[in-house]
């Protein structure tokens, strides 16, 4: 085990210092958290809210912070995907380091890409209005659970990288089943405006509790109840694919 996180986090780096000469890296987690709060407050905040968008911000942001965390960690598909057919896995396997390491390595660096989308995001959400209710404390601990819900949804973009043939197949298939996962939640309209079958998928879908985290974390209101869902979903995403994804990762590199 202590091999595993010192290689992984050695890879971690390598990782990291990549995306240091490659900046344009960082746009989804940059420059797309002030595109989507600004485009959907502007297009949203006057149906939703009764014609106040600074109302509709406070109820946007945390749920957008949740669709934003989501959709990060598509790139970690994508890139582990054109490692592969570049052939620096091939590298990784002649070297004398735990078969897991690479892909350990690979999530432990997404952090920093998560890190930077929680700052932009409220940031900026502070910049044009927003304003949470709670204590420090509270914010940082939404941001905290976030980030770790992000880390094991990545599991499953991992896992799509290793069994797609090109990195636009990667992409493809993660936001194809992102986008319904995420417009069926609450994160722009409460969820008792849905339909009443969608209001039924809304409850059992793991993004409507990691927003109900946020909200109740930055805005105030309960939150046992989501947290103890949140974390059991997080549970089964690493119980599920984890080893998927390092099962498919030894058939493939």
């Amino acid at each position: 085990m202590t091999r595993l996180v010192r290689h992984s986090l050695a890879l971690a780096q390598r990782n990291l210092i990549g995306v240091t000469r490659n900046p344009e890296a960082f746009l989804d987690v940059t420059l797309q958290p002030i595109i989507f709060i600004g485009l959907f407050t502007v297009v949203f905040g006057g149906a939703v809210a009764h014609g106040s968008q600074h109302d509709y911000l406070q109820f946007l942001l945390p749920g957008v912070l949740a669709q934003l965390i989501a959709f990060g960690g598509v790139a970690i598909g994508v890139n582990l995907n054109s490692d592969i057919e570049k052939g620096v896995f091939d590298r990784f396997r002649s070297l004398p380091i735990p078969r897991a390491a690479p892909l350990v390595g690979s999530v432990l660096a997404d952090v920093v890409r998560y890190v930077v989308l929680c700052v932009i995001t409220l940031g900026f959400g502070y910049i044009i209005g927003f304003r949470a209710t709670t204590s420090v404390p509270e914010v940082v601990a939404a941001c905290l659970i976030a980030i770790a819900f992000a880390m094991c949804l990545s599991w499953a973009s991992v896992w799509v990288g290793m069994l797609a043939r090109t990195p636009g197949a990667v992409q493809g298939t993660m936001l194809l089943i992102l986008f319904p996962l995420t417009f069926g939640t609450s994160i722009f309209v409460p969820a008792s405006t849905l339909p009443d079958w969608l209001q039924t998928v809304s409850k059992v879908n793991p993004l409507t509790h990691l927003v109900g985290v946020l909200r109740g974390l930055t805005v105030g209101g309960p939150v046992g109840n989501d947290l103890m869902w949140t974390f059991g979903w997080m549970a089964a995403m690493l119980a599920v694919f984890v080893p998927l994804a390092l099962r498919a990762y030894g058939r493939r590199a």
